[in-house]
């Protein structure tokens, strides 16, 4: 099967299980306890006003012609409106909030990859060690400590006790914000030549993008080990040993892709799943982000917002399954895409 064929049929397959999760989340927020119009219109709106604006959104039909004419306006790019947190087009607000939460997970993505590849190689090559002890005390303290308790450390003693990083915020007050093109500080601050602003932004994203990171860190950290550890046993390594090979070379070329497809699929996960567990982190460093304007919609009963942030987040799960089969079928020569020879 060669790689287009395969990635057409993941995006018809993704297209499918979105449209079942639309399905799912719009059937379950219908059928949640409350007034919805109440909701909307506070304890004060007369029984008229109620009525009417149940007529509006459809809510005395039936459900499956609510979500009938939920998924007809979002195919055309309508997802509702905000009637109880922002008061908005629910697709404005996701282009708002959605790339400061893309840019804290994305950066939290490198430094996930880079600290779980290089600690669990170490670890792996090193094992039963002091290099291997250091790796698995972090990788414990990693996976025992929630996200949000690294973040109120980090925060106590590198924002506020030494002031070595900013506390909150995405950007400086004193520096100036480049104008919103793409949404991401980062990038349109190269875009617009302010480098001044790019570097604030960077500045401002390590110490939560640190935080999302640890605990995934942590868990492909050990995996990477374990994998590099078992590999090292194997008869492929055991002969490049006797030939005389140089060990860099070894490592580099023979271990180091095999040692990565586990860790691979479980990294493909744990970066989908930082765009829903990054609110607490949003909420402690003030970051205004998807995940802490999704949460409120969810604690407040938005229903439009609700499913649209499930559907997008749905989104983000389907798109990180497929980079990763991807990588996985250049590291495994086994699973190739491309037809070979009969």
């Amino acid at each position: 099967m060669r790689l287009s064929t395969f990635i057409a049929k993941r995006l018809i397959y993704s297209i499918f299980v979105l449209f079942g999760l639309s399905i799912l989340i719009f059937f379950i927020s219908r059928i949640l306890p409350g007034d919805v119009a109440r909701m909307i219109l506070g304890p004060h709106a007369s029984q008229d006003e109620l009525e009417a604006l149940r007529l509006q959104l459809h809510l005395k039909d039936p459900v499956y012609l609510q979500y009938y004419y939920w998924i007809s306006d979002a195919i055309r790019g309508n997802l509702g409106y905000s009637y109880i947190v922002t008061h908005r087009p629910v697709f404005a607000d996701i282009m708002e909030f959605l790339p400061a939460s893309l840019e804290l997970v994305f950066f939290a993505a490198v430094i996930e990859i880079v600290g779980a590849i290089v600690l669990g190689m170490l670890a792996g090559r090193h094992a039963n060690t002091w290099i291997d002890n250091v790796v698995r005390i972090i990788s414990y303290i990693g996976v025992a400590v929630p996200s949000f308790v690294v973040a109120l450390v980090l925060l106590l003693v590198f924002g506020y006790y030494w002031r070595v990083f900013p506390a909150i915020g995405r950007i400086s007050p004193s520096v100036i914000e480049p104008p919103r093109i793409t949404g991401f500080l980062t990038i349109d601050s190269l875009i617009t030549g302010n480098v001044q602003a790019f570097f604030d932004a960077i500045y401002h994203l390590i110490i939560p993008g640190f935080s999302l990171a640890l605990g995934g860190l942590a868990q492909d950290a050990r995996i990477t080990r374990a994998s590099v550890v078992e590999n090292l046993n194997k008869d492929y390594i055991t002969a490049a040993v006797s030939h005389g090979l140089p060990e860099s070379k070894i490592t580099l070329k023979y271990l180091m892709k095999p040692s990565l497809i586990p860790t691979v699929a479980i990294l493909g996960l744990d970066i989908a799943s930082l765009l829903t567990n990054a609110f607490l982190v949003e909420v402690i460093f003030n970051w205004p982000g998807f995940s802490r304007y999704t949460t409120t919609a969810m604690l407040r009963k938005d229903l439009n917002i609700i499913v649209a942030s499930v559907l997008v987040v749905g989104l983000f799960f389907a798109i990180a399954n497929i980079i990763v089969d991807i990588i996985v079928a250049y590291l495994d020569p086994r699973i190739r895409f491309v037809e070979r020879a009969k």
